[in-house]
């Protein structure tokens, strides 16, 4: 466990903080933690940091709690696996999640640790994680979809001083970025994570010598029991006591030919308090899947789920987390043993959402919404220049894609969106510029939202033209199985990948695959899925379905599953569409299904050949 170094010894005291104080801290807080951000985006030279903001900050206050963030980790965790002091002008990193308690959950994730320093004692931490493009291992990228074992997955660097007292450590750092193919990206983005917590640092500094440390820290402590508060509230209105609550979901693949992992969760409420068991849910993978999840972090998504949705506005914080224990299996998916795979956790976390959502609509079906882009798919595409004046110099491209979110209670999913509000797509003049491809479609693709009465939002098709030849790599995922409707609603439609080959053949890709050999003219279809509908299709209003034939986000014939009958221009036919939904009504046979999964998973595998040209996988073994 680390040992803090402080000069200040004498105790912090609690004093009363008016509303008007606690209203500037918080929202000062609010600023610093997007001042974060700006300053790595602004340093960073990678594109999944630079442009699509791939990395997460947090200000915490002096016991490691966070409170303010966008994603979270655990610092606690973090410190009670590190050994030796930590002192003023200190800088810790890491991107081993089994030597940090999962504070991280794979190895492209570089995190630094700060603490904040204030007259002696520590009075706040700061920290930030970014993922990096690439961090060595047996390819690009460094995220192997066959990998067994973390050693696979390139350098993992436990928890060490990156700066002692102020000084950068040079020989560690040049080992590490020995390791990797852009060690001058590599070299930029950490710096950018180091100067982002270094502002948060000065503006924590800056509070506590406006206000006193001693309203500072008081002020974080107000903050933190009104999300206790708050938590306390919304448990009591939202379960009842003593009712287990269950939901189950998928992954369909590990990337080594075994699938579907079943992801079940189960909340009860007990008095003040609630116990979410991942208990059920399947053994690890062998495949680089598994989610090594830190408890706070299921703390965290839960609260994300409850306290944002009932005042969006809201710093929610750790300080409900009292309220809140969990269980998590060991070696199963979602803590696996030691040195499993993880590069590819991404599925895990987005799934977590739908497992959330699924849940706790059953018990509030205004938090309901159906199944959306649950993952952050990433497509890799790295070669040497073959000719011209950059001949044999080396590019690497990594990028997440986006999809269709999920309709929900409010109104329609968004078309083409990121499973991360914050997230931002590549512009297509930076890939084109920067990278030897052309973009020869970003589009939504009609009908793959499911219907409902507000719809789910579409997915994407992004066509990559590459100009010279190069390796490809795909993360992805709900090939197999679909993003589920709710109260009526459809399913949304599957991902799907393909390469439309330059010699006029087509090779149909696997959701995770590396090192697919491509030549210039070849074409990636990179498909991402759609967001699941929300309520009876019949109830949409004809005229909005009509209105987005002809914006191109249905078809005439996708329309019918609305009971909409308009021609291809999108002109509505009042009468039809009045028959057609009188027909249809007619034909069903019994009440609207709360979920519906687009069919039973024995007929999804079976079914699996024929519809998707994928094998169907086969069942998850447990290891030894």
């Amino acid at each position: 466990m680390a040992q803090l170094v402080e000069t200040a010894t004498e105790p912090l005291q609690a004093v009363d903080v008016d509303v008007v104080t606690l209203d500037l801290i918080e929202n000062a807080l609010r600023s610093a933690r997007y001042e974060m951000d700006e300053t790595l985006f602004r340093t960073a030279l990678s594109p999944g940091i630079r442009e699509q903001h791939d990395e997460f900050p947090l200000i915490a206050d002096p016991s490691g709690k966070m409170i303010v963030g966008q994603f979270g980790l655990s610092i606690p965790d973090f410190l009670e696996n590190f050994h030796g002091t930590i002192e003023e002008g200190d800088v810790l990193m890491t991107s081993d999640p089994y030597s940090c308690g999962a504070a991280i959950s794979h190895a492209n994730d570089w995190l630094v640790v700060m603490p904040i320093f204030f007259e002696g004692r520590i009075v706040g931490w700061a920290s930030q994680f970014g993922h990096m493009t690439d961090v060595g291992g047996k390819t690009p990228a460094s995220m192997p979809t066959d990998a067994r074992t973390i050693f696979e997955e390139g350098v993992v660097i436990p928890p060490f001083k990156l700066y002692r007292r102020g000084e950068r450590d040079d020989t560690a750092l040049g080992i590490i970025l020995n390791q990797v193919r852009k060690p001058d990206w590599n070299r930029a983005d950490l710096n950018g994570l180091v100067a982002a917590c270094s502002t948060a640092s000065r503006r924590v500094q800056e509070m506590c010598a406006r206000f006193g440390v001693d309203t500072y820290t008081s002020a974080l402590n107000a903050l933190l029991d009104r999300n206790y508060r708050a938590m306390k509230t919304l448990l009591s209105m939202v379960f009842e006591e003593g009712k287990p609550l269950s939901f189950t979901d998928y992954i369909d693949d590990d990337g080594r030919g075994f699938g579907p992992y079943e992801l079940k969760m189960t909340i009860t409420r007990t008095g003040d308090k609630v116990l979410i068991d991942l208990t059920g849910s399947s053994p690890q993978a062998q495949g680089p899947i598994n989610y090594y999840i830190n408890e706070n972090l299921i703390r965290m998504f839960f609260g994300i789920y409850m306290i944002t949705v009932a005042d969006p506005q809201i710093l929610w914080n750790d300080g409900f987390y009292p309220l809140v224990d969990v269980e998590i299996p060991d070696d199963t998916f979602w803590k696996p043993r030691y040195p499993a795979a993880l590069n590819g956790r991404n599925h895990g976390i987005g799934r977590l959402f739908d497992l959330f959502g699924g849940l706790l609509g059953q018990a509030n079906p205004d938090l309901l919404n159906g199944a959306g882009f649950s993952s952050s798919p990433h497509f890799m595409y790295s070669g040497n220049y073959s000719s011209g004046d950059r001949r044999g110099e080396w590019f690497q491209l990594y990028s997440i894609g986006f999809g269709g979110i999920p309709g929900r209670p409010v109104g329609d999913g968004p078309d083409g969106h990121s499973l991360w509000p914050s997230f931002t797509n590549i512009p297509c003049e930076y890939l084109e510029s920067y990278y030897p491809l052309v973009i020869d479609r970003w589009e939504t693709i009609a009908d793959t939202g499911g219907a409902g009465l507000h719809r789910g939002g579409n997915g994407v098709d992004v066509a990559y033209r590459f100009l010279e030849p190069g390796t490809i790599a795909i993360h992805d995922d709900r090939w197999l199985t679909y993003p589920w409707g709710v109260r009526g609603g459809e399913p949304g439609a599957r991902g799907r990948k393909w390469i439309d080959k330059a010699d006029g053949t087509t090779l149909i890709l696997p959701s995770k695959v590396h090192d697919v050999q491509v030549a210039p003219g070849d074409v990636l279809h990179f498909v991402t899925w759609g967001g699941g509908g929300w309520g009876d299709p019949l109830e949409r209003d004809p005229e909005l379905v009509c209105k987005e034939v002809r914006r191109g986000l249905v078809t005439a014939q996708g329309a019918l599953a609305y009971g909409v009958v308009c021609s291809e221009e999108g002109t509505p036919d009042a009468e039809a569409t009045q028959a057609l939904r009188e027909r249809l009504r007619g034909d069903r046979e019994g009440p609207l299904p709360l979920f519906n999964r687009g069919g039973e998973m024995a007929d999804l595998l079976a079914n699996s050949l024929a519809e998707t040209g994928l094998a169907a996988p086969l069942p998850p073994v447990a290891l030894a």
